[in-house]
């Protein structure tokens, strides 16, 4: 089978990079992103790229490669910025550089942001939907392997329901035998649907009759039932706030961000062509 053209080794294109000369007057080592007096060289993205080679054990795609250059750029012009403010040592090690940026991003563009209590109750109130709590069971099981042996456990359940969960540990072959039963607590649409449409017909402490699925011969109690109901504001208040403040939090980074990028210079052609030899 032909290899595919598509996956090209991006790390051997832009390995030359490292070692190539070139012909006069053209940078060994090219700048593909300025800021002020901070720059970044085509033979750092080279680096960066097959690293990310090494990490997923192949070859990156070309089409890729565009999209990895953004990220990259993006990144890069965090740290110089924070290079620029002084926050970064020279010869910082990459986990030092992305301390210094969020010490950039907390101390500065995160600084202020402030969640009204208005702000949540506007985004409660607006998505009514997020804060349904659906109608769920508690439920117990015994399960065996013929019907003989479970419809005989129902007759003796009939006349003593106290005990299910000793006849569950006893009796049962289902993996929570040991724990009574107890299978766990059930929306819909998460049991399988011979054992759901029997489980939410049951009342509380109710029992069902012999049901038969692949697995076997079951019998369901439920020891709890919760009904439909909408999540309160006040205990959907932290839920809220923290993803308003994350929502909040990425459109600021996300907005410093384009203004670095607006102040800086950006060679895309040089990141992404080998430099000729002389």
């Amino acid at each position: 089978m032909k290899p595919s053209a598509r996956l090209i080794p991006i790390a051997s294109i832009l390995a030359p990079l490292l070692v190539a000369a070139c012909r006069p007057g053209q940078a060994v080592d090219p700048v593909i992103l300025s800021l002020d007096d901070q720059v970044v060289r085509q033979s750092e993205f080279a680096k960066h790229v097959k690293a990310l080679e090494a990490q997923g054990g192949e070859p990156l795609s070309s089409t890729v490669l565009p999209s990895i250059l953004d990220s990259y750029l993006e990144e890069r012009v965090l740290v110089l910025e924070a290079r620029a403010r002084g926050l970064v040592k020279a010869g910082a090690s990459a986990a030092e550089e992305q301390q210094a940026v969020q010490k950039m991003l907390s101390d500065d563009v995160l600084r202020g942001i402030d969640i009204k209590k208005t702000d949540v109750v506007t985004y409660y109130e607006g998505h009514p939907a997020e804060f349904a709590s659906g109608e769920a069971v508690t439920l117990r099981q015994i399960l065996v392997p013929t019907e003989a042996e479970a419809r005989d456990l129902r007759r003796r359940l009939q006349k003593d329901l106290k005990s299910f969960e000793a006849l569950a540990r006893a009796q049962s072959k289902a993996p929570e035998a040991s724990a009574g039963g107890l299978m766990g607590t059930f929306s819909r649409g998460q049991l399988p649907a011979d054992l759901e449409t029997a489980a939410f017909a049951l009342p509380d402490g109710g029992t069902s009759d012999v049901l038969h699925t692949s697995l076997g011969y079951h019998i369901l109690r439920v020891d709890s039932r919760t009904a439909a109901r909408r999540v309160s504001l006040d205990e959907s208040e932290a839920r809220v706030r923290e993803m308003l403040l994350r929502e909040s939090s990425d459109q600021k980074v996300r907005q410093f961000v384009s203004e670095l990028m607006a102040r800086a210079k950006v060679n895309h052609a040089a990141a992404q062509l080998p430099p000729r030899r002389p």
